[in-house]
């Protein structure tokens, strides 16, 4: 079991939210920040790992009914999610799926300030095989100009917006153009754990108020 009590601070799904946005959790994190807890015996991960997998497998819909099966669910935690859903569809997003990435300049529209960041901000663009973008979520935040990422941080929603590419960004507090010679070692073990993925990474951009740089387009990708 995996208590809430046992993750570190930073990693628990509300403390995610709050420094990352919602955005930058899983699905099954997601659905352990709405549920809270879990009961004895069963972890609140293991039964958000059960209601997630549940959404993905699309099949015939995650209704009250369902959710309310869940071993550790119950009416409560049921009507909650239910409510979440029900917002969701009363008010969606503004779709991504029809913005298509082609060039570098494409993205800029969806950093949402990103170059003005004092702290440096790694985000990954999920791409479906049209190039049409599936997601856009940040995957860490860092110090002043020092932010660390792992291949399985990056590819773990890639995998499961089932992307054909992504397109990685990050930005400079510093206000250099130039990548560092961690950004160009990252560059290189994300694109060698995509290969064996089957997810191509098509481009990392590093932005700044004075403008970005395109690492496919340097050749250095």
């Amino acid at each position: 079991m995996k208590k809430m009590m046992n993750v570190p601070e930073r990693d628990r799904p509300r403390e995610k939210i709050r420094r990352l946005g919602p955005a930058a959790l899983s699905d099954q994190e997601l659905i352990a920040a709405i549920i809270g807890r879990g009961v004895r015996g069963t972890d609140v991960f293991s039964i958000a790992g059960e209601l997630a997998k549940e959404l993905r497998s699309g099949r015939e819909g995650l209704t009250y009914e369902k959710m309310e099966a869940v071993h550790g669910m119950g009416p409560a935690k049921a009507a909650q999610l239910s409510a979440c859903f029900e917002l969701s569809r009363r008010y969606p997003e503004k779709d991504q799926g029809s913005i298509r990435v082609t060039r570098p300049e494409d993205i800029i529209n969806l950093l949402n300030g990103l170059e003005f960041k004092k702290q440096e901000h790694f985000v990954c663009i999920t791409l479906n095989g049209a190039g049409e973008v599936l997601g856009n979520r940040i995957i860490t935040v860092g110090l002043l100009n020092h932010s660390l990422v792992h291949p399985r941080e990056v590819f773990a929603d890639a995998i499961t917006d089932r992307a054909a590419s992504i397109i990685c960004v990050h930005n400079h507090p510093s206000g250099t153009l130039e990548p560092s010679t961690q950004d160009l070692e990252v560059t290189r073990q994300l694109t060698e754990a995509g290969g064996i993925l089957g997810i191509r990474v098509l481009d990392h951009v590093i932005v700044t108020r004075n403008g970005f740089l395109s690492m496919k387009e340097r050749g250095l990708l």
